[in-house]
């Protein structure tokens, strides 16, 4: 890694937190000097506008939860359903760390993502549909493989358990009330319990 990119990330994990907890929009480069410790030339020598840098942060907070959540749907977890449990238990157990680093990055950035900055709400649409795609394609592999019941429209369930989380932490975060998210858990370990899992006869 050259010494500019040694630069770049340097100012992208120090403003990870600062950006995710005070917005993406709303965040100044007098914000961004303050965190670093790096002059306004230094910054602008690395990244062509405020804009850029808030673009790296975000891609960089939603590939570090993506890394986390991964690992839940990953080997380590052999049946589907015990994947499906782990994405379930990572929030569970995670709530306090999303929360003292100002919640979930995508659905912070989701909120400022409108038309005045395209280019965030081209990346938080991607990590949206990534997500989608990564829940639904272990709900078709427990198909493939017997666990889960044919009929279940994998897409649909995967956007349901997305909507449920998101909306968990939403409301968990905007009442400090962690029962919101845990209520929103507990259905969806019911879906995958009562709605998807083929029980044994």
């Amino acid at each position: 890694m050259s010494k500019a990119e040694k630069t770049k990330q340097f100012i992208i994990e120090k403003t990870a937190s600062l950006f995710n907890t005070k917005g993406y929009t709303s965040t100044s480069l007098s914000d961004i000097t303050e965190a670093t410790g790096l002059t306004k030339g230094s910054i602008y020598g690395n990244f062509g506008n405020k804009d850029e840098v808030a673009l790296e942060v975000y891609k960089y907070n939603s590939s570090l939860l993506s890394k986390n959540m991964a690992r839940s749907l990953g080997d380590e977890f052999p049946t589907t359903i015990d994947k499906l449990n782990a994405f379930v238990n990572f929030y569970r157990k995670n709530w306090k760390t999303v929360f003292e680093n100002g919640g979930c990055p995508l659905m912070n950035a989701a909120t400022e993502a409108d038309d005045t900055f395209p280019s965030l709400k081209k990346q938080v649409t991607q990590s949206f549909e990534g997500w989608i795609k990564k829940i639904s394609s272990v709900i078709k592999d427990g198909q493939d493989n017997g666990e889960i019941h044919q009929t279940i429209d994998s897409d649909e369930y995967g956007s349901l358990f997305i909507m449920m989380v998101e909306g968990g932490i939403l409301l968990a975060k905007t009442t400090e009330d962690e029962k919101y998210l845990h209520m929103a858990l507990d259905r969806i370990l019911f879906m995958i319990d009562k709605e998807l899992k083929i029980l044994p006869s």
